[in-house]
């Protein structure tokens, strides 16, 4: 039986099409999450490409991920691709029904742009970011990971709090199966949920296993699980968060957890203040 080809870490240009196809199936539009694991279907990338981290130390975004992020900036800035605040991407309206690009045309064009800038070559070894990429992402990330453990809790403590979430309790002590923490989510002031969560400072992938720890420590003490983590979860991880007939788990990666100290402003502030135009004649074409 002949053995089978192994599969090579895809290059950002050779991952825009499959982008586009992503978005287009889709609808049009998606988080990055979502078009993150649309691409991995549409390519059928195996775990050992997905878990490779961009940094070699480790780290909470993976190769593939980082990659995608230069084939967004590449597509932005060719025109098909938008973005709003809140991290939504979308095709733009022309081009709701694209089905691919040129991706040498896209590159040639786009450096030409860049031209005084670093960008990345096709092995990704530039030292340029894309586009949606920020030096306090780094920053943050080196600051959480050097963190003790029981501040580290703390901080989940404070985050489900303002995420509104009440009676958050830390359980301050090892030993609990995994579990760091309880609290309640109550939803439209009727529904309420006892969740409990595990956070992990850790630089690689969280694994299935770990998922299958956390919910037989869970078992019977709680509607729901939350896994929040610095590093990112393996495919085989997220299926198992998800697997049917089980408590579920739901889950924030480190990219996620960066996202929403920012946008809860928790220990991160915006520098530079942005100011807003009203554009009438926008508003006349309605």
């Amino acid at each position: 039986m002949e053995r089978q080809e192994e599969i090579k870490m895809p290059t950002f240009d050779q991952l825009m099409n499959p982008l586009i196809t992503a978005l287009r199936e889709l609808g049009g539009s998606a988080t990055i999450d979502e078009m993150y694991e649309r691409v991995v279907e549409i390519l059928d990338l195996p775990d050992y490409i997905l878990d490779i981290p961009h940094n070699e130390k480790g780290g909470n975004q993976s190769e593939v991920a980082y990659r995608l992020g230069w084939s967004r900036t590449y597509l932005k800035k060719y025109g098909v691709l938008e973005n709003s605040a809140r991290g939504v991407w979308a095709l733009k309206e022309d081009f709701g029904h694209l089905d691919g690009v040129d991706e040498k045309e896209v590159v040639r064009l786009i450096r030409g742009q860049l031209v005084d800038k670093p960008s990345p070559e096709n092995d990704q070894r530039g030292i340029d970011e894309p586009e949606e990429a920020a030096d306090w992402r780094d920053k943050l990330n080196s600051v959480l990971l050097s963190m003790e453990p029981s501040a580290f809790e703390r901080l989940a403590q404070r985050l489900l709090r303002e995420s509104g979430f009440t009676q958050v309790e830390v359980s301050g002590r090892s030993g609990d199966g995994g579990i760091d923490g309880k609290g309640i989510i109550r939803l439209n002031g009727i529904l309420s949920f006892h969740t409990i969560f595990q956070c992990k400072r850790y630089q690689g992938s969280v694994s299935a296993s770990h998922m299958r720890d956390f919910r037989g420590a869970m078992q019977g003490r709680a509607d729901k699980g939350l896994f929040i983590t610095t590093g990112t979860f393996t495919r085989d991880a997220i299926k198992e968060a998800t697997r049917d007939g089980a408590p579920p788990i739901d889950l924030i990666n480190g990219e996620q957890l960066m996202d929403m100290l920012r946008d809860l402003e928790l220990g991160v502030k915006e520098v530079i203040k942005k100011d807003y135009e009203v554009d009438t004649a926008w508003f006349e074409k309605i």
